[in-house]
């Protein structure tokens, strides 16, 4: 576990600038609130695939950490495979030294 990349996950939550889960951050990327998306390394393919064309779709940065869920629970008290950040200053810095994803614009969601 990146442990860089935890203690800015946990001062965004704390700022209150994190939203968790999947379907607060789908949200999150309709509200246009979102200024990046992580998703952990061991999440299913299926919410992969649907977080990423959520992201085509509102043209959000999209990015994996190297962190696994129980990573995430142990930085932040809940078991999660995705998170957005909404504070694009800490999107910024969580981002540094990661590969951006590529979304997809052309599938719909099933």
């Amino acid at each position: 576990m990146n442990s860089n990349k935890a203690g800015i996950i946990t001062m965004s939550r704390k700022a209150g600038k994190l939203v968790v889960g999947m379907d607060m951050v789908k949200r999150a990327c309709c509200d246009a609130a979102a200024a990046a998306v992580f998703v952990t390394k061991d999440l299913s393919e299926k919410s992969f695939k649907e977080v990423r064309f959520t992201c085509g779709r509102y043209n959000v940065k999209l990015y994996r950490l190297d962190m696994t869920m129980d990573d995430m629970d142990l930085t932040m008290g809940k078991r999660t495979g995705v998170v957005a950040m909404t504070d694009r200053g800490f999107a910024r810095s969580c981002a540094k030294d990661l590969e951006e994803i590529g979304t997809d614009n052309n599938k719909s969601e099933s």
